[in-house]
Formats: C-alpha cells, sequence, structure tokens
C-alpha cells in the first residue's frame, strides 16, 4: 500500500515487534538505523503531550548514501531514509518506509534519480517482508 509520502503497509505485529523486524528487514538489504526517535516519549518529555507510540528510524545504506552524495551533495538534505512504525487510531499497528522516487523528484539529476529507484526497491521489499 503507498501513501503520497512512503510505501505503506499494516502489519500483523504489535509495535515493539514490528519495530524489531523493521530493523531487521532493513539490514537484509544493506541498511542501518542511524537515528531512533521516540516521537511518543520526546513530546512528552519536551512538551507534555501524550502522543501515540510512533517512532522514526533514520535508516542508511552506506553504498548507496555514497553513490547518492558523490552525484549530488545537497541530497544529504534528504538522508537518512525515515521509516516509521506507529499505532493508528484502530489500534493496528502501521510501518512505512519513505519513497525515494518522491523524494528525488525535487532533484533534477538523472544519476540520482536511478540511484532512488533501486533504494525505493530495496525499501519495497523491506516493507513487503514485516
Amino acid at each position: 500500500m503507498a501513501n503520497e509520502l512512503g510505501i505503506e503497509k499494516i502489519v500483523d505485529l504489535s509495535y515493539e515487534d514490528a519495530i524489531v523486524k523493521a530493523k531487521d528487514e532493513l539490514k537484509k538489504e544493506g541498511f542501518g538505523v542511524l537515528t531512533e526517535i521516540d516521537v511518543k516519549k520526546t513530546l512528552q518529555e519536551k512538551i507534555g503531550v501524550d502522543f501515540e507510540k510512533y517512532i522514526i528510524l533514520g535508516a542508511c545504506n552506506p553504498q548507496f548514501a555514497h553513490k547518492t552524495l558523490t552525484a549530488d551533495k545537497d541530497v544529504g538534505l534528504l538522508l537518512p531514509c525515515n521509516v516509521i512504525v506507529y499505532e493508528n487510531n484502530e489500534g493496528q499497528t502501521v510501518v512505512s518506509a519513505v519513497e525515494p522516487l518522491q523524494m528525488m523528484q525535487l532533484i533534477d539529476n538523472a544519476e540520482v534519480k536511478e540511484i532512488a529507484k533501486e533504494v525505493s526497491e530495496k525499501l519495497h521489499l523491506v516493507i513487503n517482508s514485516i
């Protein structure tokens, strides 16, 4: 399933299990998780807001990052590839990854767009495997 920004799937896993599975599947496709932002915890600590379970995983495939940054250093503004896991209003667990093809439409560079196609294929595999 796709949304405007990414590749999305409702999974039959708990929120916690979906995070573990997402990390495992990212690793299988050559991605490491550079950052983890626990949005619920951060919003509670910073502004006292109670938000639902929601995490942002900043995923990076070093080979693709190197190729992309070599082609256009400004692409760093769009890295890493974010993967989110959250519980929706129906209590279902949702996993979604940014769609690189959408993000790279902002850049007029054929080489970058070609790399984005490869990264997109890998992220589709990740989400579909969860």
